[in-house]
């Protein structure tokens, strides 16, 4: 999700920075596009810190009118009458320029793309991400994603200093939260940008005490990564487990969305719940009316909310009222 690097060494640091005094002394860029980066700024300007600017993307055509959306960190920061740019080409003379105008001491980084050194490396108290996993595990783009796929008990989220590759920087701070059996990735993308939020906060005090940790990544063996996530990567594959296939379709929803076909048709799959216990050769179990399971490698899925291409989004008994096919295979 984030970005970053650190050289390889396995001892920990300590950088100790000049001590601040108050909260107006820091002078904070903050680089963030979607809703999970909001909660952080928000919390920043709740407890009086100076904002100087807001670094967001360009503005873009969205929806199936194509009418010019802006990012929500763009119309938080124009709610609260901050700054804000939206630099198409981030080492541009006329971005980097701009930047350094602003004079800031310190940058924070939360669901942005990649920062050039010259940008990472302006402020003197320098610059830090937050992500959304617990670092070194999952780097990359998707880290909410991939540890409810594949069926992790926990996850968190990690600050840590920008260095040149990404998501590998020293780490200043971490915090958990457990992954319960009924998260998607909507509800713990929620979890996690509350305690972003919060841990954001944590992190610009210990800056602004004058003495800060930090702590290089550990080298593991077992390392699980979070790459981004195409079409291609959503199809279900109905030969896995019971555990696999709910763990895979709640870890995609409500956003790409998993998706199957049924004769010769796109679905998307939201909700489901696992049954292990039909004793059945049928591909699929469904009367037509008010259920619909799909078999398994060790069981059936059954679908609760889904999405046919070209319609809305329903509960299966909507669907199955609605669909005129007699549905016997996939």
């Amino acid at each position: 999700m984030f970005r970053k690097k650190q050289r390889n060494t396995r001892q920990s640091c300590r950088t100790t920075i000049k001590t601040i005094k108050m909260s107006n002394d820091l002078r904070i860029v903050y680089f963030g596009t979607p809703d999970f980066a909001v909660e952080g700024l928000k919390v920043l300007i709740e407890n009086n810190y100076h904002i100087v600017g807001v670094i967001t993307a360009p503005d873009k055509p969205a929806g199936r009118g194509k009418k010019i959306s802006e990012s929500a960190i763009k119309k938080y920061a124009k709610s609260v009458n901050l700054k804000v740019l939206q630099p198409a080409n981030l080492k541009s003379d006329e971005f980097v320029n701009q930047l350094k105008s602003l004079n800031a001491n310190l940058q924070i980084v939360v669901a942005f793309r990649m920062l050039p050194e010259i940008v990472w490396n302006m402020p003197k108290l320098g610059t830090f991400n937050l992500h959304a996993s617990l670092l070194p595990q999952y780097r990359g783009a998707a880290p909410i994603n991939w540890v409810i796929i594949n069926g992790e008990e926990k996850t968190g989220v990690t600050t840590f200093f920008l260095q040149h590759e990404i998501d590998t920087g020293n780490i200043i701070l971490q915090e958990e939260v457990e992954i319960t059996e009924s998260d998607n990735a909507e509800t713990l993308h929620d979890k996690l940008m509350t305690l972003g939020g919060s841990v954001i906060l944590k992190t610009v005090k210990q800056i602004e005490s004058g003495n800060i940790s930090s702590t290089p990544q550990k080298n593991i063996e077992n390392l699980k990564l979070a790459p981004k996530i195409f079409k291609s990567d959503t199809e279900i594959n109905w030969d896995n487990s019971t555990e696999y296939i709910y763990n895979f379709i709640r870890g995609l929803s409500p956003y790409p969305a998993s998706w199957t076909k049924i004769n010769g048709k796109f679905l998307k799959i939201y909700e489901t719940e696992k049954d292990f216990y039909e004793n059945s050769e049928n591909e699929v179990l469904t009367d037509n009316n008010s259920f619909l399971k799909i078999k398994t490698n060790d069981g059936y899925i059954s679908l609760k909310s889904v999405q046919l291409e070209g319609k809305k989004r329903m509960n299966i008994s909507a669907f199955l009222r609605g669909y005129n096919q007699i549905i016997t295979h996939l």
